[in-house]
């Protein structure tokens, strides 16, 4: 690792190593530090969405992550002497478009150690028990001191991006509001403990509790289960497993039942805040540094890995001479987001109106599939109808076949460079004649009906589902430019050359060549995988 950072990583959570194995697949340099001495071993955010697992895809990792996951149990509501059972998340079927359509139950410490163990191959580490204290930033550079035991380090960097947690000494640092509320309805004891006498094929709830609510969710691949158990206003409990314990027989009565060997356990109490700036200067907040939630929904750390791949290939990009507009459209895009999630989580676990159980039903929304970036300074072309897919939405997976056989969309959108789509032969004709100064950072390939697929830059779409999902009919001629963080940038029905263009010109900066020599240029694009 070479000593002097581009970008300065504070936090090393599931945002910041997001963000820290895309930059290293980019070639950016950076250092990524955290103030605990070892990671997290805690379940906390347990829920990983659909679109989330999408982003795991591109980092190549989510094999490993479904292998330390599971599907979520049914829950199983223990009422006096009655049970009832009913799935919280909503089950759907795997489609064309949607390769990972449910949540996938994780425990926190596992998706922090897929990531950390992804990061280390690409050569990088996080460097531990340095805590920052003190920021300063200027037109060039930021600075930042750490501490550890027994040193004081001075670093510095183009950019810094504090993922460092509800508390962030760097948002604090640069007098960032945090507006919202907590309330102490609501607050739970939460941790992850070992039960005896109690089955693993539910995430068992005692809504009813002496005392409020308590739920054990069985953790795939462990023994253990993380316990929530709600508390009264005022009430400041022993974090002990005899004090577990004892709340518990008081809360259910059941003997049988025993709560023993926590590995973790903490107080938990509803927090519902965000930030009205992404950006300042320099530095840019993400995760929990720019909005907290409650656990209702599993909405937090998913946002903060999406806040991360929305800006690392922008700070790549930026980097390498792209304008700094580009770096304020993470700001533009992401916040709205927050926002919206936030509201999301609220209403879902009641904070807003000291609900004191819970919604038990999760559906579409929190999956975060439709999300989306339209209206957004990077969004270029419309559908050509209501509900036609638009410029700023999540780009869908395909079925399809190349030159070595079947193959997804996602397959040929997996790494760090633009994806452009030429579904028609005219379409993919014209793409070849522009010329990129850059062409390693995009990626072109023609979508026709029918083959052989002849070299790589070929894509067949035999089943006809590609032209469907991405809105173009048989006979349409588009291309369709997707962003490295795997959302639509452009869609051009006409005047493909231009268009695009418009778009690395105007709007991504990179450039082009001018007008004239960009029409009558025959060099093709990189089609390189």
């Amino acid at each position: 690792m070479q000593n002097k950072p581009e970008v300065i990583i504070v936090g090393a959570g599931p945002t910041g190593l997001t963000l820290a194995c895309d930059l290293a697949r980019r070639g950016v340099r950076f250092r990524i530090f955290d103030k605990s001495e070892q990671a997290f071993c805690g379940s906390r955010a347990k829920g990983v969405q659909p679109r989330t697992q999408e982003v795991l895809d591109d980092l190549g990792v989510i094999g490993a992550l479904k292998s330390v996951g599971a599907p979520y149990p049914p829950m199983c509501a223990h009422l006096w002497k009655f049970r009832f059972r009913w799935h919280m998340q909503k089950v759907t079927d795997v489609t064309p478009d949607v390769p990972y359509p449910n949540i996938l139950l994780v425990p926190q410490w596992q998706t922090e150690k897929v990531l950390g163990d992804e990061l280390e191959l690409s050569g990088h580490r996080v460097e531990r028990g340095l805590e920052i204290i003190a920021l300063d930033q200027d037109s060039e550079q930021v600075s930042i001191q750490l501490r550890g035991k027994n040193v004081i380090e001075k670093v510095s960097a183009r950019y810094l991006v504090a993922a460092d947690g509800g508390r962030s000494f760097v948002r604090k640092a640069l007098d960032v509001g945090f507006e919202g509320f907590s309330r102490e309805e609501g607050r739970m004891i939460v941790g992850d403990v070992r039960v005896e006498g109690l089955s693993r094929d539910a995430w068992h709830v005692w809504p009813k509790a002496k005392g409020g609510l308590i739920g054990l969710c069985p953790l795939p691949h462990t023994d253990l289960f993380q316990l929530m158990m709600r508390l009264k206003p005022g009430d400041e409990p022993e974090l002990s497993e005899e004090e577990v314990q004892k709340r518990w027989l008081v809360g259910t009565r059941l003997k049988s039942v025993r709560l023993h060997s926590p590995t973790w356990l903490s107080v938990f109490r509803p927090n519902v805040r965000m930030v009205k700036k992404y950006r300042v200067g320099r530095v840019f907040l993400a995760g929990d540094a720019a909005h907290v939630h409650t656990p209702a929904g599993a909405q937090g750390l998913n946002t903060g890995v999406q806040d991360a791949y929305n800006l690392g290939w922008k700070l790549a990009m930026s980097l390498r001479g792209a304008p700094d507009t580009l770096l304020d459209s993470y700001e533009e895009e992401r916040l709205p987001v927050a926002a919206a999630v936030l509201q999301i989580s609220t209403k879902l676990y009641g904070a807003d109106k000291k609900r004191s159980i819970p919604k038990m039903k999760r559906g579409d929304a929190e999956r975060q599939l439709a999300l989306n970036y339209r209206g957004s300074s990077l969004a270029m072309g419309n559908g050509s109808e209501p509900g036609v897919l638009q410029a700023g939405d999540r780009a869908p997976d395909a079925p399809c076949e190349g030159q070595s056989g079947k193959l997804r969309f996602f397959d040929v959108f997996r790494g760090p460079h633009f994806t452009l789509l030429a579904f028609g032969e005219k379409a993919a004709v014209a793409i070849k004649q522009i010329e990129l100064p850059t062409p390693e950072i995009l990626r072109s390939f023609a979508v026709l009906h029918t083959g052989p697929a002849l070299d790589r830059s070929m894509l067949i779409d035999t089943s006809g589902s590609a032209h469907t999902i991405y809105g173009v009919g048989d006979q349409g001629e588009t291309i369709v430019l997707v962003r490295p963080d795997g959302y639509i940038g452009l869609i051009a029905r006409r005047d493909w050359k231009q268009a695009l263009a418009d778009y690395f010109n105007n709007l991504i900066g990179i450039g082009t060549s001018d007008k004239d020599t960009l029409q009558e240029s025959s060099m093709e694009i990189s089609l390189d995988q």
